[in-house]
């Protein structure tokens, strides 16, 4: 009987090149921080914005604007407030700051006084305050009370369309959130529609005595 036998084969060398330790680029992976410090004096103006006036400093249709109002260069919104709306707007050149009041994780109050259309009971108003789920994801639990109508408050031009058959009421709302138009779409969505809606406060910041159309610069405030 003929036996075989099986010759191995040498191993060969492994090229020192495939077994390289392939470790990360940490250098690339960090993320690139955006310079949030202004770029000249901080700039913190207030500005009571009348309705009817679009949130932005430019506009091609010639549509009332910032700039019709305030006339300080180089700063920018912290947050929109709708053309419909009123109220507190805060203007700045301050990133961090504008970061610290608009983006969501920072969970910034934003008071607003809402007249709407209808008288709810406290049942419907529990809902604001335990979140609503709303076309893009449910809110976050709101601050919901029902108020008078604020002794302060300027009367609206042109006024709101009233039915007389329907009784208006007015809410205190406070959002730690701010999507668009969140608040008419909240009320709407328990069955009120609002009619009017003031921004009073942003954090820290308040209207208080500051009339209608009217700006006042904060910006030595700590």
């Amino acid at each position: 009987m003929r036996r075989l036998f099986l010759t191995a084969k040498p191993m060969r060398k492994t090229s020192q090149r495939i077994h390289q330790d392939k470790r990360p680029n940490t250098a690339a992976r960090q993320p690139v921080r955006r310079d949030t410090r202004p770029k000249g004096p901080r700039r913190v103006i207030l500005f009571n914005k009348p309705f009817d006036v679009l949130p932005q400093f430019s506009d091609e249709a010639g549509r009332r604007t910032l700039k019709d109002f305030v006339p300080v260069s180089d700063v920018y919104a912290a947050g929109r407030l709708d053309r419909d709306s009123e109220g507190l707007m805060i203007l700045t050149n301050d990133g961090a700051l504008q970061a610290q009041l608009t983006q969501p994780g920072k969970r910034t109050g934003k008071i607003y006084y809402v007249q709407i259309e209808g008288a709810p009971q406290e049942s419907d108003l529990s809902l604001l305050r335990n979140g609503v789920t709303l076309n893009d994801g449910p809110t976050l639990p709101a601050g919901v009370e029902l108020v008078t109508e604020p002794e302060w408050l300027w009367p609206r031009q042109p006024p709101i369309r009233e039915r007389k058959a329907i009784p208006t009421s007015w809410l205190k709302i406070t959002l730690y959130e701010g999507r668009n138009r969140q608040v008419r779409r909240m009320t709407a969505h328990i069955g009120f529609p609002t009619l009017r809606l003031i921004r009073f406060a942003m954090g820290k910041y308040q209207l208080d005595d500051l009339a209608l159309g009217e700006w006042r610069d904060v910006s030595a405030d700590v």
